[in-house]
């Protein structure tokens, strides 16, 4: 058995399929004629736009436009007039042939965004390399893979699945997913999700562990696999399989129903969403608003900072596709460990202690005003909540409210209808926050905990460093704690206090997020029916009683002991 990331839920049973890319091998002799290589240039660029149009176009059939936009995503990047440019200028004044120019500068441009200590835009290298490798094999001639080729109950095994390879995947013949590379926000994760393929990512030296033809399991909700089971293994997951898909039935009886536990304590059950487009899904798994819309994905993958009007009819889309329900957009929260070149940010020594989301925005709202404009203008359009990210003091708080108050008489004078009475809430995410909880609840209008931040901070770890991650839980009884007094905190001034970190959604935790008082669980689309199965299989006075258990423990461990029982 090896264990790796989990990187989308299920268990797969099939026969591995190693998929390898072909040598490519470049000559670095001078070239005579630059003209001629200038035209090979462009003619590869039209061949790569074309074959991607068709990729992506298959891929809006099989998994949906949000995922075949990742890879029309690709013709923009390779077309930025400052890659060809740079592409071209290598070729007139180095004489070297357009395939050398294209390794050289796509190569330089993934490897600068590979350095960027975070893993959302760490994910642009492997966008660069996929289009550097599609690019060079167009260039010479080499013939692409066709994993729509494989039979049925295929077990991919690849050092990292690019977009593109993804493109002719045929869910219906894949059986799981697995990766030497790849994290959960990973294109890998993000399209196995899509298409509901169970993966587990990031297993060091799988493509040599394995041949073409081993059997092998995939469990992609435990991160797990097993490389030639015997026949009692086998059998034992083939029931585990047959559970998985009852389960899955079952959770259909629970949509439209409303999000109530047994003893009918009623709870909002609300999503997460990154771009507009992920309205749609909330929508279709029966999300009942949304509790955390993730702004900076707007600034991403552009060269140019979104103007109102874009940002205006991206907020509104979102808030007319929920149609009344309630929606909390974050504002920006970027700088530091988020890095957009155009923006011009400086490196900083340790990126999440510095100058990043509130703290940018206040010094920049030149590009802060822009945003909460857009917002109070999308207000009219539905029930818009807006929410601040990493606050650490009231001040924060305080200051946007101001400037919300400015911009409502800016917009009073235009005659620009918004919702007056617009609710500010603070994201709660830091150990500062959790300590003044008392005093940000008499002035915010709601509260929602983000507990990868949180407990990031609380127990000053970086979940990144391999070394320390085994403290980085939620079931640590600091964090259980930081959770507890937010929740009470809030309750006693009488706000909503909602949750949209990733613990919202999980098994073990919902009992005791019941027991605090919890009004609010946001999680991903496809959580929605299973998150909403557990809270009806609750009672609140057995709950309350199982946190008074867990809130006595000392340790880790013995957390999870009392909630494994």
């Amino acid at each position: 058995m090896y264990k790796g990331i989990a990187g989308s839920e299920g268990i797969g049973i099939g026969k591995v399929v190693i998929i390898e890319e072909k040598e490519i091998n470049i000559e670095t002799k001078k070239i005579e004629d630059t003209d001629a290589e200038l035209n090979r240039l462009q003619e590869g660029i039209e061949k790569f736009v074309e074959a991607t149009n068709a990729m992506a176009d298959r891929m809006d059939e099989t998994v949906g436009k949000k995922d075949a936009d990742i890879l029309r995503g690709h013709i923009q990047m390779l077309q930025d007039p400052m890659i060809e440019e740079q592409i071209s200028a290598l070729i007139v004044a180095e004489k070297v042939s357009a395939e050398v120019a294209v390794d050289q500068v796509l190569e330089q441009t993934a490897e600068m965004f590979a350095q960027i200590p975070d893993e959302l835009l760490q994910q642009r290298a492997t966008d660069f390399r996929d289009i550097k490798t599609r690019m060079l094999k167009l260039l010479l001639g080499i013939e692409d893979i066709d994993i729509s080729q494989v039979p049925k109950d295929t077990v991919l095994v690849a050092k990292d699945l690019t977009p593109s390879m993804t493109a002719g995947i045929n869910p219906d013949n894949i059986a799981g997913i697995i990766t030497e590379l790849g994290g959960r926000t990973s294109h890998s994760a993000i399209l196995a999700r899509a298409m509901e393929i169970p993966a587990v990512l990031s297993i060091e030296n799988v493509c040599s562990l394995v041949s073409n033809g081993d059997e092998v399991i995939v469990d992609g909700t435990s991160g797990e696999i097993i490389l030639k089971p015997d026949e009692a293994t086998i059998e034992e997951y083939k029931v585990k399989i047959d559970e998985l898909r009852k389960e899955k039935e079952l959770l259909v009886k629970y949509a439209g129903k409303p999000s109530v536990t047994k003893d009918g304590v009623k709870v909002e059950l609300v999503c997460n969403i990154g771009k507009p487009e992920d309205a749609k899904k909330a929508v279709e798994c029966d999300g009942e608003g949304i509790g955390l819309f993730r702004t900076e994905f707007l600034f991403m993958d552009r060269d140019s900072i979104p103007t109102e009007e874009e940002q205006f009819e991206a907020y509104k889309s979102v808030a007319e596709k929920m149609n009344g329900k309630p929606v909390i957009i974050r504002t920006l929260d970027i700088g530091g460990d988020k890095e957009i070149p155009y923006l011009g940010l400086d490196k900083e020594e340790n990126p999440f202690l510095g100058f990043r989301a509130i703290r940018f925005c206040l010094q920049r709202d030149d590009i802060y005003k822009v945003q909460l404009r857009a917002l109070l203008r999308a207000s009219a359009f539905g029930k818009i909540k807006i929410m601040v990210p990493l606050v650490t003091c009231i001040e924060e708080l305080r200051s946007v409210k101001a400037l919300v108050k400015d911009i409502m008489k800016d917009l009073d004078s235009e005659n620009i209808k918004y919702n007056k009475n617009i609710e500010i809430g603070v994201m709660m995410e830091t150990p500062a926050a959790c300590m003044i909880a008392d005093l940000l609840a008499k002035e915010a209008a709601f509260f929602s905990i983000g507990t990868n931040d949180l407990t990031g901070y609380t127990m000053a770890v970086d979940r990144g460093n391999a070394k320390v991650a085994y403290l980085y839980s939620t079931y640590q009884p600091a964090v259980l704690r930081a959770i507890k007094k937010i929740i009470e905190c809030g309750k006693k001034e009488g706000i909503m206090v909602g949750m949209c970190g990733e613990a919202a959604a999980d098994a073990k935790l919902v009992p005791l997020l019941l027991a605090f008082g919890l009004d609010e669980f946001s999680v991903s689309a496809t959580s929605v029916l299973k998150t909403r199965k557990i809270i009806s299989e609750c009672d609140v006075n057995e709950c309350r009683e199982l946190a008074d258990k867990v809130m006595q423990c000392s340790t880790q461990e013995e957390v999870l002991a009392l909630l494994d029982k």
